[in-house]
């Protein structure tokens, strides 16, 4: 009777296992005798196995999101239940790798399928299984020692970029140590660890699942101090953001957003990348893909390619678009991983837009209250819960480190119109407001950063590093700012009364502060000498600018009577010196700190001598 009874509850519980299609509605599928189900949980939709994701519950049927085309898809086909959430793998392998929404590696699936399309259902192993790895375990983790979750456990080589790739125990491991792999080759599926607690033991290999829609455990937030150098000198000088910041880039299309995120890829002092191409179009993924390569960065003497600490997630827009969704968590996840590492990630989102657009046709699906343009109600939620996730942190586990996520959000609202709901509810949440001007893009003018309404809630909060490393630099980014802004004020009366009723020193004002739209706030991403900026070269500029424009103003205020003197005059006797502010962005941004130094030093020292000259006169 037993034995009987047993075997019932196996055919039960083979049986709860399996759900049947009730319905197909494009990419939602609704399931039946789902009784069980959680919400989130992952399933194999249709007898091809396609992933899907549960995102509503009503009795005993689901409502699932599936990640790939459902065409095929029948009434009464079997829907399999995994009983786990949607989870990505963390270990090494991860960089210099490209993935789809769902974290399945592209170069496998090519492999495998021969083709350069996706097949449905296709399962290939997320990181390389058969390649080892050297593991080195931690000098003072013994048997007996005692280890909680996120304790870094050894460390292998994944790369000449990236060395230290650490081993970390899952945040929610703990345990007294009963075994330690010795020094050794392994691949990221064997036996390093194991954990005793309670009478029971876990073993734990070099990598790990974690869900995607949930956050990695943190000990304590932090504020962020320290600056995220893009190599823009548009963004490093007026707009900072910090190293666990938030940002957002919306602007119309062709303004240049993909530009700029790819350049803080390129440029920025991160320690790892993590670029997620969500919904944009194929060709500017194959362009990263080919770009990247090529780009190398000099790490101990030795020349390496930025792609050793990046990680793409590709999802472009001829991909399924539930999978939109859950490409951002996948690459947050993946961030978080290597935050929890003790290293500084930023990741880049292009754009959140398409994201949204996948949340409005999932959430029509559904029958949903629409709100504004169609988009759910809970869009803010959803970008706040996003958004939350970056930020400086003290790290789980020991030894004690600090990490950080910075988010640098594109946003494509349609016809660059700045009051589409995805744009209001993305400044709602942000600190820094990187927004582009359509007017800027057609003129050329790139970055096409409008300094107006682009706004920095770090500038305070990083006064301290800037003013360290020159004391003079928030004095100067206050004078450049404010000739902008003189600017702007001037042109309103010279289009109403000519420029001729402008006295001499505004003259100087509209001269001067077209250099700076022109020769410090534009950069040729496609020069050998303003691809990038490095913060001594921006800083040196900023000041070569503000000494001829303080030195000339004074001069013209200061004169009067007969030897009244105007900035025609000025020009002609400092022509030369005027000329090399243009010149300034010429230098080359791979040249010592020293030399460039040297340089703008020497043209401060002659802007001062030659107005003294003038002066004396």
């Amino acid at each position: 009777m037993a034995q009987r009874k047993t075997a019932l509850e196996e055919i039960a519980e083979k049986e709860s296992n399996f759900g049947k299609i009730f319905k197909v509605a494009g990419p939602l599928v609704v399931a039946e005798q789902m009784v069980g189900a959680k919400m989130y949980e992952l399933v194999k939709v249709g007898w091809n196995k396609l992933v899907g994701e549960i995102i509503k519950l009503d009795g005993d049927t689901a409502s699932i999101q599936c990640y790939e085309d459902t065409y095929g898809l029948t009434v009464g086909d079997p829907v399999m239940r995994t009983k786990e959430p949607l989870s990505v793998e963390l270990g090494p392998g991860i960089l210099n790798g490209i993935f789809d929404g769902i974290q399945r590696p592209l170069g496998s699936i090519a492999q495998v399928s021969g083709s350069a399309f996706i097949p449905r259902g296709v399962d290939v192993p997320i990181l390389d299984g058969d390649k080892q790895w050297h593991f080195i375990p931690r000098p003072d983790i013994k048997v007996g020692s005692k280890l909680t979750g996120g304790d870094i456990f050894g460390h292998c080589h994944e790369n000449n970029l990236f060395c230290k790739h650490n081993i970390m125990l899952p945040p929610k491991g703990k345990g007294h140590v009963t075994y330690i792999a010795p020094e050794g080759q392994y691949t990221i599926h064997e036996k390093v660890l194991e954990l005793e607690i309670d009478g029971k033991k876990t073993s734990y290999k070099m990598s790990h699942f974690w869900p995607v829609r949930q956050a990695r455990p943190v000990l304590e937030r932090l504020q962020g101090n320290v600056p995220l150098l893009t190599g823009q000198r548009v963004l490093d000088a007026l707009f900072p953001s910090v190293l666990g910041g938030t940002c957002a880039i919306p602007g119309a299309f062709g303004c240049g957003k993909t530009c700029i995120s790819q350049a803080l890829s390129k440029y920025s002092n991160s320690e790892v990348i993590v670029y997620v191409g969500c919904g944009e179009r194929g060709n500017e993924m194959a362009e990263v893909l080919t770009d990247f390569p090529e780009l190398k960065t000099e790490i101990n003497g030795k020349k390496e390619s930025i792609m050793q600490r990046t990680c793409l997630v590709a999802n472009t827009s001829n991909m399924p678009v539930a999978a939109r969704e859950a490409s951002i968590y996948t690459g947050i996840t993946l961030a978080e991983y290597f935050r929890d590492m003790g290293y500084n990630v930023s990741m880049m989102a292009d754009s959140t837009s398409r994201w949204a657009e996948a949340l409005r046709e999932i959430s029509g699906r559904l029958a949903q209250m629409p709100a504004e343009q169609g988009y759910p109600a809970y869009l803010a939620n959803k970008l706040a819960f996003f958004y939350e996730r970056a930020g400086r942190v003290k790290c789980q586990g020991s030894p004690n480190r600090e990490g950080s996520i910075t988010i640098v959000g594109a946003v494509s609202p349609p016809g660059g119109d700045f009051t589409d709901p995805v744009t209001v509810s993305t400044l709602a949440i942000v600190q820094v407001f990187w927004g582009l001007d359509k007017k800027l893009a057609q003129r050329k003018h790139f970055p096409s950063v409008d300094w107006n309404k682009s706004t920095s809630n770090y500038e305070r909060q990083l006064d301290p590093y800037f003013n360290n490393f020159d004391p003079d630099f928030s004095n100067l980014r206050t004078s450049i700012k404010k000739i902008l802004q003189e600017e702007n004020e001037l042109n309103e009366i010279v289009q109403l009364v000519g420029k001729d009723s402008l006295s001499e020193d505004q003259k100087l004002t509209l001269e001067v502060a077209r250099v700076i739209r022109e020769d410090f706030l534009q950069q040729n991403a496609f020069s050998d000498y303003d691809y990038m900026c490095p913060l001594e070269k921006t800083i040196g500029m900023m000041r070569g600018i503000f000494t001829y424009y303080d030195n000339a103003r004074r001069t013209i205020v200061e004169s009067s009577g007969e030897t009244k003197i105007n900035w025609n005059e000025i020009l002609f006797q400092t022509k030369p010196l005027f000329l090399q502010l243009t010149d300034m962005k010429r230098l080359d941004p791979k040249k010592p700190k020293q030399e460039v130094n040297q340089y703008f030093s020497k043209y401060v020292e002659d802007v001062n001598l030659a107005f003294r000259k003038i002066n004396d006169r």
